[in-house]
């Protein structure tokens, strides 16, 4: 659902996420005839204008009587169209479309700062906006037995709005329906309608295990699921007498994700051939392959999928991304819930495997994550060595200390566990997580909430550079931010219970839960959590971090026991900076405790793929530097777990550089030392450079690149 409201320069369009995009022209008029626009929008307003500015956002124009097409990504260059009837696809936070006749230019301005349309003259347009952001519209009931979990699954796919490679396209995959337990089968008639006949199935021994591994692949093949007396998993598709026979679990697992990689990614190059093409840079590896594209988009589903299996694609593998996300759920029937949100993301689902961990193997982790990151030997010592700090805990509080467990990861490069245990480098998911998510849509559109919390006035130095962090962010975008000093037991409830999108506690924790002036507050004693996401940084509050979202939170960062007080200021504002610039919550806290030597202290409790806001390069991206002889090598990454993501592809906007890449891929450019310091002034992005973590625009990062 997309509202609009008319601003002093222009029109802002917004979605139940609190995404928005703003469009600005200072003569916009409303009024005249809303045109058809022949693309899925959520909402249109037609008005006058002659000239629009955007966000620097890469944009594809249709010329609607001749077919013809243009883009316009990371040049500066200005692209003439004459007079014609267009459609302009503007990949934006908000998608957003504008119908226009007449000639135009269309450049970005010298920093790429914004998109600006000119039509020299005010005319008539129309505006489209869609949200990115899929809600599960319909709802499957089955029983709780393999047959009603393999028919739910059959038509998990009815979202999908095609088949064939352009369904690797995001925008393409609506949210799967719920599933929920009853009686009896209870499918809507909306949902049959719209499954697509793939002419695939995939036979399953008779057992939850195999139908959990199974879900990802079925789903993104549009098969039928069907469970029998076998040994080992099948997949047919019978009218051209393909079979395809898998391993018996636990090889299945890897032998699903295998299968689906392969799909995905070629279908991601062959779409191509199609009515959406891009200048992508992976296009080669069809050739290497020896793929014929437009045969192969031209032909079925089935015939598609014998054309992946017979290309030898360990030959391109390593040149395609690494898998998203991968999900570790226990397969049981509380967790059959949970299958359409984790579908939604195209996430794998593999069985939990876990072993114990001792206190030497933790620190061994810890130490090693660090040092493969760390800056160079001569700023070790200031930088990261802890001598003489104290902890955010007294010496007579008793602290919660979490038994942690080593899990057994796969491939992937964000990992989610939904089962019993606390495992490190995985965020710990709780079945009501993703049902708590959709509860934030429902609320009254408006600003996005932050409480800073301080209940130790030891700690205001991070108080204070956090709050700096958050206004600098609110003047892009609509935030108010609350600060809170030495909050009573009742204050401190009421804030949970209080609707706000982010709560950033600096404080301690304790055995009997949140210190306040008068006592400790414990998570369990509140009613309700209505605070979206949160910080616990507190010594210990991995229980009480649970506990919210158990009580209707979506998401949040904790810690698993005693955090030194320096480092916890470390982590905490520049988890503080990420999360308020787009990253998700995993990915923020990722980056931000790799600055600390005990990192495996830091975790996510809750769907650690939830953002709280939009980025302003519309998909979270860092960067790591590295010198290369007398150049400087900077490593473009793009990080994204979401469904409205997965699949598409993005430009860094660098001078000269006319290639997409597939979100998950890595693109390196080389600059010279000046080239380099006037991208990262404009760049606006979390940058590594000799082991520590910078925003591009520092002073102290543009001095070390002229220093070194």
């Amino acid at each position: 659902m997309i509202e609009w409201e008319e601003t002093e320069s222009g029109i802002r369009a917004f979605d139940r996420t609190k995404t928005e995009i703003t469009v600005r022209a200072p003569d916009w008029r409303e009024g005249g005839h809303i045109h058809e626009i022949d693309r899925p929008v959520d909402e249109s307003v037609a008005g006058y204008a002659s000239k629009l500015r955007f966000p620097p956002n890469l944009v594809s124009i249709t010329e609607l009587n001749s077919d013809e097409r243009h883009q316009h990504g990371s040049d500066t260059e200005m692209l003439t169209l004459p007079d014609g009837d267009y459609l302009a696809n503007i990949h934006g936070n908000i998608k957003t479309y504008l119908r226009f006749s007449g000639s135009a230019t269309i450049q970005k301005t010298p920093d790429f700062d914004a998109l600006i349309i000119d039509f020299h003259d005010t005319i008539p347009i129309t505006l489209g906006f869609r949200s990115h952001h899929k809600v599960p519209v319909d709802t499957i009931t089955v029983p709780p037995t393999t047959d009603g979990l393999a028919t739910a699954i059959t038509y998990a796919s009815s979202s999908h709005k095609t088949s064939g490679p352009d369904r690797s396209y995001p925008s393409l995959r609506g949210h799967p329906p719920r599933f929920e337990i009853g009686e009896e089968v209870d499918i809507p008639q909306q949902v049959r309608d719209g499954k697509k006949e793939a002419g695939i199935e995939i036979r399953v021994p008779d057992e939850f295990d195999s139908l959990f591994v199974t879900a990802p692949l079925a789903y993104y093949l549009q098969a039928d699921v069907f469970v029998e007396q076998r040994s080992a998993p099948v997949l047919r598709a019978p009218s051209i007498n393909f079979t395809y026979h898998f391993s018996p679990l636990p090889d299945y697992q890897h032998e699903v994700a295998e299968l689906l990689r392969r799909v995905f990614f070629l279908d991601c190059l062959v779409r191509n051939a199609g009515p959406y093409r891009w200048n992508l840079a992976e296009m080669s590896l069809l050739d290497e392959v020896d793929i014929d594209a437009k045969a192969v988009y031209d032909s079925t589903p089935a015939e598609q999928l014998v054309a992946y299996d017979l290309t030898e694609f360990e030959r391109i593998d390593d040149d395609l991304p690494d898998w998203h996300l991968s999900m570790y759920v226990e397969p049981s029937v509380e967790n059959i819930s949970t299958l359409p949100y984790l579908l939604s993301n195209l996430g794998l689902v593999y069985l939990p495997e876990s072993s114990n961990l001792n206190r030497n193997e933790l620190l061994d982790a810890s130490l090693g994550d660090f040092y493969r990151n760390a800056p160079s030997a001569s700023n070790v010592p200031q930088r990261a060595v802890a001598g003489g700090d104290s902890y955010r805990v007294g010496s007579t509080e008793n602290v919660n200390s979490v038994d942690r467990v080593k899990p057994e990861l796969h491939r992937g490069r964000v990992h989610g566990w939904l089962a019993d245990g606390v495992p490190i480098d995985v965020f710990k998911v709780e079945p009501s997580t993703y049902r708590n998510r959709f509860n934030y849509f429902n609320r009254e559109e408006g600003d996005i909430e932050v409480v800073l919390i301080l209940n130790d006035k030891k700690m205001d130095d991070e108080r204070e550079t956090v709050s700096d962090i958050y206004l600098d962010r609110a003047k892009d975008l609509p935030i108010n931010i609350t600060v809170r000093d030495h909050l009573t037991r009742a204050e401190l409830a009421e804030v949970f219970e209080s609707q706000y999108d982010f709560v950033h506690y600096i404080g301690h924790c304790e055995e009997s839960g949140l210190r306040c002036i008068d006592g400790n507050l414990a998570i369990e004693d509140i009613e309700q959590s209505k605070v979206q996401t949160f910080f616990l940084n507190a010594c210990g509050s991995y229980y009480e971090g649970l506990e919210l979202v158990r009580k209707g939170s979506v998401a949040g960062a904790v810690t698993f026991n005693k955090v030194l007080n320096k480092q916890a200021a470390k982590v905490g504002i520049s988890f503080a900076r990420l999360l308020i610039n787009g990253f998700s919550i995993q990915h923020a806290l990722q980056l931000a405790r790799r600055r600390i030597m005990m990192n495996k202290d830091y975790s996510v409790v809750g769907d650690g793929t939830h953002t709280l806001t939009q980025s302003e390069n519309y998909l979270p991206v860092w960067g790591q530097i590295k010198t290369d002889t007398d150049d400087f090598l900077l490593t473009y990454k793009s990080l994204s777990v979401s469904m409205s993501m997965v699949g598409g592809c993005y430009q860094p906007y660098i001078d000269d550089n006319d290639k997409l890449y597939l979100h998950g891929n890595d693109a390196a450019f080389s600059f010279d030392e000046d080239e380099l310091c006037s991208f990262l002034r404009r760049a606006e992005m979390p940058i590594l450079y000799d082991g520590e973590l910078y925003w591009s625009e520092e002073e102290d990062l543009i001095f070390r690149i002229r220093a070194d």
